[in-house]
Order: structure tokens, then C-alpha cells, then sequence
């Protein structure tokens, strides 16, 4: 790599984010290394974010807005469909990296600098991010892989966008999952930079009255994007320790091994699916290998 900084766009798909974009949107025009192009698409909102972005892309030129029309078709891939059309507005410039950044998150101003300089110093990391906090909650990655890279905001180098294809339109969601696992497929790395954190602002459906169908419906789709049978278990498990106790673990391990009871259909290919178990198995037998050494340790 040579000493210059790395240039870098950003896309963002925004439906009904008027209480936070503009949050996210002043989170960026503060970052120490600004974006070459900011493409913001308003996916058919019907409250005031077409509204507040507009006045923000008049004060800066580098903020372009795309409205597309409201449509009663939704589903997961939604995201994908208005990140694609934000592509076409950048398929011209010459910048070094492609960044995908959800309309509900903030930061500090130089996340995309840290995030610049990794990319700087591994030429094969092909997607970064950060972990993302919610409240006082965030990822434990003492109990997690840093290889998965949230879809709250994924940076990707150029080359390794155009090696997966970018994001392929999946109704049964798993865009961002799928993106970083064919990255690995294809030879980059991936990887969580945990010295930073970015805040998710909008609550997610992990509480509340939709709490037992998220947590259902997760591990309904872990089964349809290849995850491994005794991985999905330990996870669960893992899960049943955490607040609300028992349940969302339950929960994820039954809308797991429902999809395996009712044959539900593979989002992915069967390359994928032996890739991500083969890769999963690999993780589970390192896991034993330091919880041995630990215990060996322990009892000397």
C-alpha cells in the first residue's frame, strides 16, 4: 500500500428514519476524513426523511439524495434493492473504499479514519467494521467471532465488493451476513475492530411485544443460511444464560430445528452452506483446544 489515504463512499438506505438519520448524518459531516460521495436513498418513507436529508445534501455536495417511489412490496431485501441503486451513483468515481451505513447509527469523527488506517495496513482485509451498542448493551466478543461484521455499517474494499457479486437482493434477509461470509469464501478477511464502537439508535426487535418472534425467526434463518447444527446449540445455550433467561435461547434453538423438521429452503448454496460449516467446525475445535488449556492450567 502506498502512504496516501484511502478514499472511501458511502450508501445508505433510509425508510422512516426521521428521528434518527439526522443524528447519523451529523455523525459523518464531523468525520476527520470525509467521504468522496454520499449517497443517501429515500426508500418510498412517508414520514419527514426525504425532508431532513434534503436540506443537508443543499449545504453539501457531496450528499446526493435518491428518492424512490413508496411501494408495498417489503420484505428484507429491500435494503439491498435501494443500497443498488445508491451504487449507480458512484460506479464512476475512483475511490478506494465502499462503505454501507445504516440511517440509525452515530459516531465518533474519526471512526472512518480508524477504519481507513486498517484497511491501510492489511492490503487482504476486504471488510471492516466495529461492534454496535445499544443502551448500556453491546456484543460480548470474548464469546463471539470478530470475523462477523455487523450490518450496521460495513466497509468494503473496492475489489472485494466487485469478488462477491456486491449485495444480492434476498427476501429472507441475511444480506449483510452473506456478504461478509462469500468475502471469507473468496479469500479476504474479515474482521470486528473492537477499539471503537458505533450506536445503534433505533431499538431493535429484541424486547417488547415482537421479542418472541425475533428470536424465533433468527434461528429459523440461521438454519436457512448454513449455520452448523452443534454451533447453533452452543449458541442457544450460550444464550440462555442472558437476560431474559432461558427463553431466547429456547426460542433460537426452536426456530432452528423447526426449519430442520419442516425442510425449510437454503437462502444460500450449497458451496456456502459446507464453507460456513466447515468454518464453524474449525472455530468449535479452538474453542476446545483453549477451554483444555485452560482447565490444565487451572488444575496445576
Amino acid at each position: 500500500m502506498t502512504e496516501k489515504n484511502l478514499t472511501y463512499v458511502l450508501i445508505t438506505a433510509a425508510k422512516n428514519e426521521a428521528r434518527y438519520i439526522e443524528l447519523t448524518i451529523r455523525s459523518v459531516i464531523s468525520q476527520t476524513i470525509l467521504p468522496l460521495k454520499w449517497v443517501i436513498v429515500n426508500d418510498g418513507s412517508t414520514d419527514k426523511t426525504e425532508q431532513i436529508i434534503k436540506k443537508y445534501a443543499d449545504l453539501y455536495p457531496w450528499i446526493e439524495l435518491i428518492s424512490l417511489p413508496i411501494s408495498a412490496e417489503r420484505h428484507f431485501g429491500r435494503k439491498a434493492i435501494a443500497f443498488n441503486r445508491g451504487l449507480e451513483r458512484v460506479k464512476n468515481i475512483n475511490y478506494d473504499i465502499i462503505g454501507n451505513l445504516d440511517a440509525d447509527i452515530s459516531f465518533d469523527s474519526e471512526y472512518f479514519s480508524f477504519l481507513l488506517q486498517k484497511f491501510k495496513e492489511n492490503p487482504r482485509l476486504g471488510v471492516a467494521g466495529t461492534p454496535f451498542k445499544e443502551g448500556n448493551s453491546h456484543y460480548d466478543y470474548r464469546f463471539s467471532r470478530k470475523e462477523h461484521v455487523s450490518g450496521a455499517c460495513q466497509l468494503f474494499r473496492r475489489e472485494c465488493f466487485a469478488d462477491i457479486g456486491g449485495y444480492i437482493p434476498r427476501k429472507e434477509g441475511g444480506v449483510d451476513l452473506a456478504a461478509v461470509v462469500s468475502a471469507r469464501m473468496n479469500g479476504w478477511k474479515t474482521e470486528t475492530f473492537t477499539e471503537k464502537v458505533c450506536i445503534h439508535n433505533r431499538p431493535m426487535g429484541k424486547a417488547g411485544p415482537n421479542f418472541l418472534k425475533y428470536a424465533f425467526r433468527n434461528g429459523y434463518g440461521d438454519y436457512q443460511f448454513g449455520v452448523h447444527p452443534l454451533w447453533q446449540t452452543l449458541r442457544a445455550i450460550y444464550q440462555m444464560t442472558r437476560k431474559p433467561f432461558f427463553v431466547s435461547g429456547f426460542l433460537l434453538l426452536s426456530g432452528y430445528y423447526w426449519a430442520v423438521i419442516t425442510r425449510a429452503p437454503w437462502a444460500v448454496s450449497k458451496e456456502f452452506t459446507e464453507f460456513r460449516r466447515k468454518e464453524q467446525s474449525k472455530w468449535l475445535k479452538e474453542y476446545l483446544q483453549n477451554l483444555l488449556k485452560f482447565m490444565k492450567i487451572f488444575w496445576i
